[in-house]
C-alpha cells in the first residue's frame, strides 16, 4: 500500500507554511531542530506555535536568529501587506541575480512585497541577526553538504537551490556563477528549503500530489515601479503546473513555495482517492477574515485499503485521426508505451464528411501526459489532443514462476482482499516457449496453467 502526501495550496504556498503544515501533521519539532543545528548557522534556532486562522487551528513555524525573529518587520507605512501570508513581501531581486524569496517565514503576500532591483535592504537593519547576507550558490551548497541530511536529501536540496539560481540567472541575464543569492541566502530561507526537504523525507511518501496553485493577483511594489503577480521567478517555477487566481488582489504564492511544491509534486489535481491518516495546517503570519490563511497537507494511504485494490490517478489523452497511413499505428503504439503509457487502444469511429476514422486513447501517469502528447503530435497527423484526469482501480498484481516440463513460465496473479481472482501465463513467455518446443501457444498456455493449479 502506497503512502500519498497531498499539498493543498488553496491559499497559496510558502516555505515556512509547508514546514508548519508538516509539523502539524506529525513531524517532531525536536528532529527538525536537530537538523537545523547541523547547518552550523550562527545563532539560528526554530520554533513552532499553535495559532488560530479563521477558526482553524494551525502551526506557525518561525526561524530565530540570536533569539529574535528572522522575519522582516512590518512596513511603517501604507496598508497591511495583503494577506500577510508570509509569502514574500519584502522580496527583492538584486540586479546581481538574487533568488526571489519570502522575507523570512513571515512571507507576507501582497502589497508590501518589494522587488527592489539593486537594493540590499528590506526596510530593516542588519542588526539583531535580521540582515540578509549575500551568498553565492556555492556557499549555500557548502551549507547543505555539511548538513545532517541524508545523501539523497542533500542531492535534492542542491538541485532545488540550483534550479532557483538558474532561473534567476536567466531573469537577470547573468551567468549562474555570478548569481548572488540575497534573500534566499538568508538563514530563514535556507532553513525553510532544507527543513522542508528533511521533513518530506521523514514522512517518506511514495507519491506527492498538489492542488492547482493559487498565485493571487495584482501587483507588488518595486523600486522602479510595480511587478505583476505572480513575480518573475514564480512564473518560471510554475511553468507546466496548473495555476489560478482567487481572492483579493495580493500575492499568494512565493518563489520558495513554488520551488518546493513544483520540485516535489508528481501530479496536480483534486484530492486523490486515499485513506487519510494525518492532516496538518501551516499558518501564515496573520489571521485573516474568510478563508484560513494556511497551507494544508493530507497524508494517507492510496487505494481501497483492506479491499486489496490499487486506486491511482491517470491522465487520459485522446485524439481522432482520419487521414493517416494505417501502417503507422503499429509504430505509434510502441512509441506511446516507450513514453510512459500504461495503456493505449484504438476505437473505430465515424467522423465528419462521412469518413471512417480512429479514436486514439492513451492512459498514462499524470506526470507523463506531456511526453505522451509529444508522441501523438510527432508521430500522427492529429492537430490537437484532449486531456483529462480520472481514477482507475486495479487488482493487486504480481508474478509467480511455476516449473513445467517445458521450463519455468511466469504466471500473472491478480488478487483482491487476499483472494485470487485471476491467474494467467504471461503471453510473450508462452510464445517464446512454443517456438522453442515447436508447439502451439494454446498448448503451452494449458501446460503452464496446469502447473500453477497443481501447487496453488
Amino acid at each position: 500500500m502506497a503512502r500519498i502526501l497531498y499539498i493543498d495550496c488553496y491559499s497559496g504556498a510558502a516555505g515556512d507554511m509547508l514546514l508548519g503544515a508538516l509539523l502539524d501533521a506529525g513531524l517532531p519539532l525536536a528532529e527538525l531542530r536537530a537538523l537545523v543545528a547541523t547547518l552550523d548557522l550562527s545563532g539560528v534556532a526554530v520554533e513552532a506555535d499553535r495559532v488560530d486562522r479563521a477558526g482553524i487551528g494551525a502551526t506557525r513555524f518561525r526561524v530565530l536568529v540570536d533569539g529574535a525573529s528572522a522575519e522582516a518587520p512590518e512596513p511603517g507605512h501604507g496598508p497591511e501587506r495583503g494577506h500577510g501570508h508570509e509569502h514574500g513581501h519584502g522580496h527583492r531581486h538584486d540586479q546581481g541575480g538574487q533568488l526571489g524569496r519570502e522575507r523570512g517565514p513571515g512571507h507576507e503576500h501582497g502589497d508590501g512585497h518589494e522587488h527592489g532591483h539593486g537594493a540590499h535592504g528590506h526596510g530593516q537593519g542588519h542588526g539583531g541577526g535580521r540582515g540578509h547576507p549575500h551568498r553565492s550558490l556555492s556557499a549555500i551548497v557548502a551549507i547543505v553538504e555539511r548538513s545532517g541530511l541524508s545523501a539523497a536529501a542533500r542531492e535534492r536540496a542542491v538541485t532545488l537551490f540550483t534550479r532557483l539560481a538558474e532561473i534567476e540567472a536567466g531573469i537577470h541575464q547573468v551567468p549562474v556563477e555570478e548569481v548572488h543569492l540575497h534573500e534566499v541566502g538568508a538563514v530563514d530561507s535556507i532553513v525553510d528549503i532544507v527543513g522542508s526537504v528533511f521533513a518530506l523525507e521523514w514522512f517518506a511518501p511514495d507519491r506527492i500530489v498538489a492542488s492547482p496553485l493559487n498565485v493571487g493577483s495584482g501587483t507588488v511594489r518595486c523600486e522602479h515601479g510595480e511587478l505583476p503577480v505572480p513575480a518573475p521567478a514564480t512564473v518560471r517555477l510554475v511553468q507546466g503546473a496548473p495555476i489560478y487566481s482567487s481572492g483579493p488582489p495580493v500575492e499568494r504564492l512565493t518563489p520558495t513555495g513554488a520551488l518546493l511544491v513544483t520540485g516535489y509534486a508528481a501530479s496536480y489535481g483534486g484530492v486523490p482517492t486515499m485513506t487519510v491518516r494525518n492532516v496538518g495546517y501551516g499558518a501564515g503570519r496573520r489571521d485573516l477574515a474568510g478563508t484560513p490563511n494556511a497551507l494544508r497537507v493530507l497524508i494517507g494511504d492510496d487505494g481501497a485499503g483492506d479491499a486489496g485494490a490499487v486506486v491511482e490517478r491517470v491522465a487520459v489523452v485522446e485524439c481522432e485521426i482520419d487521414d493517416m497511413n494505417p501502417q503507422i499505428y503499429g509504430v505509434l503504439m510502441d512509441r506511446l508505451r516507450a513514453a510512459g503509457a500504461v495503456d493505449a487502444y484504438y476505437t473505430p469511429i465515424q467522423m465528419k464528411k462521412n469518413r471512417p476514422g480512429t479514436l486514439v486513447t492513451v492512459l498514462a501517469a499524470p506526470d507523463r501526459r506531456h511526453a505522451v502528447s509529444e508522441v501523438l503530435f510527432a508521430e500522427t497527423t492529429t492537430l490537437g489532443v484532449r486531456t483529462s484526469e480520472t481514477t482507475r482501480e486495479c487488482l493487486e498484481r504480481h508474478l509467480v514462476e511455476v516449473e513445467t516440463p517445458l521450463g519455468t513460465i511466469p504466471i500473472k496473479v491478480a488478487r483482491r482482499g487476499g483472494a485470487v481472482l485471476n491467474a494467467a501465463p504471461e503471453f510473450e513467455d508462452c510464445v517464446r516457449v512454443a517456438e522453442t518446443h515447436g508447439m502451439s501457444v494454446k498448448q503451452v498456455h494449458a501446460v503452464a496453467m496446469k502447473a500453477y493449479l497443481d501447487v496453488h
